[in-house]
Order: C-alpha cells, then structure tokens, then sequence
C-alpha cells in the first residue's frame, strides 16, 4: 500500500458517510470506507429480503443500514453522501442534502482523488466500453500493469491497495457517475455525446453539462481527447485547461490519430507512425474504428509502441453484447448486440452490415427520438421484429417512414414488420423468416427494464435463445402480436399492445435504490 492512500484513509476515518445505493458501486465503496475506519451509513429502497446477498457479502463490516426508505433524518449525522450510479440526483434526500451544502461524491471520484497511478478516464454516449477495454489491451500487449474498471463493471476502488505509480489505470465513467464529479482524470476522452440517458438527464444540456465534467476540472499538464467528427465532444475543447488531442475517420488532426487512403495514423509531438490498415481491424463498423483509432492516442499517451496498438486492433474480437457473432446457423448469422440502448447505437450497427438484416428492436424508450433510426431501417434492413414496451411505438414510427420513403425514389429494402410482445417470441420469429445470406441482429434502441435486469442478462437469454435453436429442446411460443406488412403507404393490419403494464422501475440496474 502506498502511503499517501494510507493518509487519505486517516482523513476519511473521522467522516460520516450515507452511501445511497446497494449495488455494485455501493458495495465497493462500502468495503472500501468501512475498511478506513470511516462511519459507513447504507440506505436503499430494497427491503432486507431483495438484498440479502449484498448484507450477507458485508456481514463481516461495520455497517449501519437503512432499507426500504430514504429518511431525510439520514442527513443529520452525515458528512458526505456517496451516490451509486442509479440513484438519480433529483431525488428528495439528495436535493436537501444539497440544500444543507452536504457534499456529493461516488465511488469513482474517491478513487481518483486517491489513486497513485495517473488514470485515463474515457466517457461517450457509445464506444466507451469497447475503447477502454481496447487501451486495456493495447497496454498489456505492451508488458504494462494495467487496471481496467469503473463502469465498464470492476469499481476500481476495491483495487486501490493495489495499485502502483507506475502503473497504468483506464477507467469507463458514464454520465450517471459524472453528473457529480469536481475532479477529472490526468487524461480524460469524450468520444462523442449523441442523445441518451434523457429519461434521467431530461435535457440534452444536462446530458452534455454531466459529461463535460471529465475534462472541465483538468490542468494545463493535463491530456483531454476529443472525437473530432462529432459537434457536442468537439465543443468540449472550450471547456477543459488540458492540452487537446483529437481522433478523426475523415481529416487529419493536429495532434492524435486519423484515417488516410485506408490507414490508420498515429500523430503524436509531430512525429506520425502507421498503426494499420483499415481493412486489418478485426472490429466490423466505422464506429469501431473510431474506437481504435482513440484508444491508439490514449495508449500512445500511456507509452504503448505502435506494435502493440496494431497487434490488439488486428486481433481484438470485440466486447460482449457488442456485435457479438453468438453463431451461425442455417446459413444465417445471429449477433448480440444488446448495449444498444439507444437509437443512435443501434444505427451504428446497422451501418456495420452489408447483408440483409433481420432486425430484433424494442425495450423501454428513453424519451430519445427515433426519426433517423427509422429512416435506416426501411432502407437497410429487410424484417424489422418489434418487442417489448417500445415495440409498438418503434413499428408504427418505421411503419410511417416506410409510407414516406415509398413516395420517393429510393425504394425501401423492409418488406415486413412483426410486432411481439417478449425477446423469447422475436427470436422464433427471425428464426423462421430469415433466410441463407441474413444476418439476424439484436440491437434493441431501447433499455431493457421492461423485461430484464439489464442489457447483458437480455443479451445472455437471447445467446441462450440462439444457441437453442433446432435443438428441440424448447418449444417455440405462440407469437402473440401481428405482422404488419410492409405495403407502400399501409396501416399497420395489428400491432401488439406490449408492456404497458410492467411497472418496472427503471432505475432497477446499477445502484438501484
């Protein structure tokens, strides 16, 4: 253990914490503070019975917990408020804590303001965690101790005794850990911020305001990578002291890394190297090679050679649930690509395949618009199944594209769209009107709170579902729903009412309280 966590832990032991949230980040920052000897207060919405491992993992620590509510009585004794990344700052105990000039704070801010090893910090609407496990690679391909973590799934601050200067730290942080920051990594990179997450930020302005903090409080020793291509993270070059470095599909850039004729170029203090072609990035999609060509500059800053860079973007097959290739069969090619969870990622996906496309969309809306991602799929994709709470909503507003796009003279590829109610019925519909040469693609636009945990254990039952497929050892469920034929200008002959009674919260993934 270094010693300067050694006297950040003796100014934490005399503090009063309420950590909102008991989920993944709350449970390490819990362990962690309890373990410095601080006062650690847990509050969550749950009840003793729905968090029964989470108490029984930190039985050993002394820890207060309030379950059930949020008394705003929890405030009178505390010196700071941690939030897990679920919790949502508008709720009323966070709203008086502010009101009472309580300081807000996260597992990820603690761990930066007390990590040894200068941290790359990257944030995005999309991309992030394919490119922070990309400088992961990159640095280990390179013999460098690496650490990789924050929200792409290992809170990094569980590992903090273990962590040397001379290490390197890469670490995801989303808007949700963002919104309450006062600190930013020594290298910080938006790769773009595109609309997302408005369900819980409401304004495209609070969106971007959240992100803008990874760059806002860096100095001028500072590193922050911006995507040249894309208006909001482009902006951000007025808002950070940092010295600016940029990735760019398209132009050439000052200082980073670009394409040209084909090649990927890495441009750092005046001197350019080749990193690769681009046909030799083994990631399918512009939007990934983008991702490579950002985590080359940020490994390129960490002190990675070129080799290796070129190494891991020829090899690197790609993150789960990420145009994950679940299998082949019958000629078609089934792909997971359930982090889609917002229109625009799932456009990028669309824009990865040349073959014709059975597209599986649905989920819970995030109030985002769906104008261009209905645009693409009437002229990309061939079998459009709906599904889930947005289900409806997602035929009718392609249904009415079709109509328009009819009338003009680019003629639409989408012959059919099928609405269902559940991910289990989509799947034994894209298993029958699939054909040799298709590629099946989950890539849903939406959140999966209507039906599941989260996004990977909606795309585990749907690799469960594939992989299933002419087994014989499920039976295909009646499909409750309707087709809607793709006719020029036609109504919808019946769309399935789905989900409109779930209920769910939505806040029920990370840090749910």
């Amino acid at each position: 253990m270094s010693g300067d966590v050694q006297v950040q832990r003796m100014e934490l032991a005399d503090k009063r914490v309420l950590i909102l949230g008991l989920a993944r980040q709350g449970m390490a920052l819990a362990r962690f503070l309890a373990r410095a000897g601080t006062e650690v207060t847990v509050s969550d919405l749950r009840d003793e019975e729905a968090l029964a491992d989470q108490l029984a993992d930190l039985a050993d620590l002394p820890i207060r917990y309030v379950l059930g509510e949020h008394p705003l009585n929890l405030l009178d004794r505390t010196d700071l408020v941690c939030l897990s990344g679920g919790v949502p700052v508008d709720i009323p105990i966070v709203l008086e804590a502010q009101h009472r000039s309580i300081p807000l704070s996260n597992d990820a801010q603690i761990f930066l303001e007390r990590c040894p090893a200068p941290v790359i910090g990257i944030t995005g609407s999309a991309g992030k965690t394919t490119t922070t496990a990309l400088v992961g690679e990159m640095c280990r391909a390179a013999g460098l101790r690496t650490w990789v973590g924050g929200n792409i799934g290992n809170p990094l601050i569980a590992d903090l005794d273990q962590i040397q200067p001379c290490d390197r730290v890469v670490m995801e942080l989303s808007s949700f850990q963002l919104e309450v920051m006062t600190v930013s990594p020594h290298v910080a990179a938006v790769l773009n911020i595109t609309p997302n997450h408005l369900d819980r930020h409401k304004t495209m302005e609070a969106y971007v305001a959240a992100k803008r903090n990874i760059v806002a409080h860096q100095r001028p020793e500072d590193f922050a990578l911006l995507g040249y291509n894309e208006p909001n993270a482009r902006s951000l070059a007025l808002e950070t002291a940092a010295h600016l470095l940029w990735f760019s599909a398209g132009a050439e850039v000052d200082e980073g890394a670009f394409t040209t004729n084909g090649e990927l170029t890495l441009r750092l203090e005046g001197v350019d190297r080749a990193i690769c072609q681009s046909a030799e990035v083994r990631l399918r999609g512009r939007h990934n090679l983008l991702n490579v060509l950002a985590a080359s500059v940020l490994a390129g800053v960490a002190g990675v050679p070129v080799e290796a860079m070129c190494q891991v973007a020829m090899t690197f097959t790609g993150v789960e649930h990420r145009l994950e290739l679940v299998r082949e069969w019958n000629g078609v090619s089934w792909y997971d690509d359930s982090i889609a969870t917002a229109p625009e990622r799932s456009l990028a996906a669309l824009r990865s395949f040349e073959e014709p496309i059975v597209l599986l969309a649905g989920g819970r809306d995030k109030d985002l618009p769906w104008g261009e991602f209905a645009g693409e799929t009437v002229q990309r994709v061939r079998q459009l199944i709906t599904f889930g709470e947005a289900g409806p909503m997602i035929a009718r507003i392609v249904d009415e594209r079709l109509g328009d796009e009819s009338a003009t003279p680019h003629h639409p590829v989408l012959e059919e769209i099928t609405a269902v109610e559940t991910l289990e019925q989509a799947v034994e519909v894209a298993a029958r009107v699939s054909q040799p040469g298709d590629v099946v693609l989950l890539s849903p636009g939406g959140t999966s709170f209507d039906a599941f945990r989260d996004f990977v254990e909606r795309g585990d039952r749907f690799k469960e579902l594939v992989r299933l497929l002419g087994s014989g050892q499920t039976e295909a469920p009646d499909v409750v729903g309707g087709a809607v034929t793709a006719s020029p200008g036609g109504e919808p002959s019946r769309l399935a009412r789905v989900g409109q009674e779930a209920g769910v919260d939505g806040s029920r993934g990370e840090g749910a309280a």
